[in-house]
């Protein structure tokens, strides 16, 4: 459970993001992401998938269920965007949406581990060989969880799924870099580690500047046009939380 004093911090947060307007990539592809939620809520594998998941992740310091639910059906919707773009429809477009879902899901379930990416895409693996994917499916969505980590290890992709998976799951977690990272994923990491204000206070610096960093590393066209809202969107919502901390949390001690 978090301090008191990190609620109040959560809830100032939370605020300063309601006054935003929503990111322009859920504004300007709506129908998109309409249809990868309808596909992650009727998919009969993706359910099961994500039941598993459920089960076995926990909070994850802010990067549990949630978390992989949302990145999932970003992911999707950001694979229905680019597939349509390079020409595919029908059972193909969805057979690659369902692969990025797959990913979202999956890319943090090591999430504790030192080398989570890593350690994800192996155990990643063995948990697919119970779902009826051939085994190129599984190569790409082992490939998007490798590769998922911002300015970690990075494997080839071979071929243009593995490529579009790999790029919708990377840019779809870095999504969450943005206002998701300032009202909820910080939080779940406070609550998880629980820090001091002063050991809060002390990271703050370098956790802005690896925000910051995030901005220019997305990997789609899309991700490229519409990743960079998000990063701004954060790192507004972040400053305005540091003006608070200075003003109303740190001067009185």
């Amino acid at each position: 459970m978090l301090k008191p004093m990190f609620r109040r911090l959560k809830k100032e947060a939370q605020r300063i993001a309601k006054n935003l307007a929503p990111p322009d990539f859920y504004l300007d592809f709506a129908d998109e992401i309409e249809i990868s939620y309808d596909f992650f809520e009727t998919d009969p594998l993706v359910g099961r998938l994500r039941a598993y998941v459920q089960d076995t992740s926990g909070n994850d310091f802010g990067h549990g269920i949630d978390h992989c639910e949302k990145v999932a059906m970003d992911a999707g919707a950001l694979a229905h965007i680019e597939g349509t773009s390079v020409g595919l429809d029908g059972k193909a477009l969805a057979d690659l949406l369902r692969l990025a879902q797959f990913a979202g899901l999956l890319h943090d379930i090591r999430r504790k581990m030192k080398d989570h990416a890593s350690e994800g895409a192996v155990f990643a693996k063995k948990v697919l060989r119970n779902y009826p994917l051939s085994g190129r499916d599984s190569v790409s969505i082992c490939t998007a969880i490798y590769n998922h980590e911002a300015f970690g290890g990075y494997t080839r992709c071979i071929t243009r799924t593995d490529r579009i998976v790999s790029g919708c799951l990377y840019d779809s977690d870095k999504f969450r870099w943005g206002p998701d990272n300032f009202t909820t994923t910080v939080w779940g990491m406070v609550e998880g580690l629980d820090p001091s204000i002063e050991t809060f206070m002390a990271h703050y610096p370098a956790g802005m500047e690896y925000v910051e960093r995030i901005r220019s590393t997305f990997r789609t066209a899309t991700g490229r046009a519409y990743g960079p809202q998000f990063i701004d969107m954060g790192l507004y919502i972040g400053k305005e939380l540091l003006k608070y901390i200075q003003q109303e949390i740190v001067k009185p001690f």
